[in-house]
């Protein structure tokens, strides 16, 4: 095996297990639950190319970034677990709806694409975290580019399992969809208070909270 391709699988082996794109398809289903086909493949589509491009920034820049703003990987934890269980409630309790409107599309200005699938979930702190790692261990442009290459195979993968989404949704029914909100609200804010509670605790300095 060539050093290009082990750079390559090493690159989705390390990612592909943090990005969890099984686990975002499932959140997926509730989020836009009230979208038409077209409207969800976009943004399944949308959301893959963010996290690609965030990752790929992050990778290439991602330490002189944090750097020049002050920003620490626990800090992104936070805010990221902030986001997430902001996500949570709202799913959780959804807000009532006119009867009138029950049946209307959601706008077309309301994208769930970047915030939240892309950020955090998709490309969220631990995500960020292994590609500025690999960024700091990249010794030339050669691996560079085998790690970028292996970006883009785990977008193509998180784009086929949320175009996957869409099927499932159709087994589920409404009442499915219903009960699969309330419980992945219930999970997003478990995950989005242990990535705070995380991030805190990496701000604490000492072996008791190493």
């Amino acid at each position: 095996m060539s050093d290009f391709t082990q750079i390559l699988l090493g690159t989705i082996i390390s990612l592909l297990p943090i990005v969890n794109p099984f686990s975002v398809a499932m959140t997926f289903i509730s989020l836009s639950k009230d979208m038409d086909d077209g409207k969800r493949n976009r943004q399944a589509l949308l959301a893959s190319v963010y996290m690609a491009l965030i990752l790929i920034v992050f990778l290439i820049a991602g330490v002189l970034i944090m750097r020049f703003f002050g920003i620490s990987l626990p800090g992104i934890r936070i805010a990221g677990g902030i986001i997430i269980t902001y996500i949570g409630f709202r799913m959780l309790n959804p807000e009532p709806r006119d009867p009138q409107l029950q049946g209307a599309m959601i706008p077309a200005d309301d994208d769930i694409a970047f915030t939240p699938l892309a950020m955090p979930m998709l490309s969220g702190p631990g995500a960020i975290a292994v590609t500025v790692g690999m960024a700091a261990n990249a010794d030339s442009r050669f691996e560079y580019i085998g790690e970028t290459l292996g970006i883009i195979v785990v977008a193509v993968i998180s784009y086929i399992l949320l175009r996957i989404a869409g099927s499932v949704k159709r087994m589920l029914g409404n009442y499915g969809i219903v009960i699969l909100t309330r419980i992945m609200g219930f999970l997003l804010i478990c995950i989005g208070v242990q990535f705070v509670m995380l991030g805190i605790l990496d701000f604490i300095p000492g072996p008791p909270h190493a």
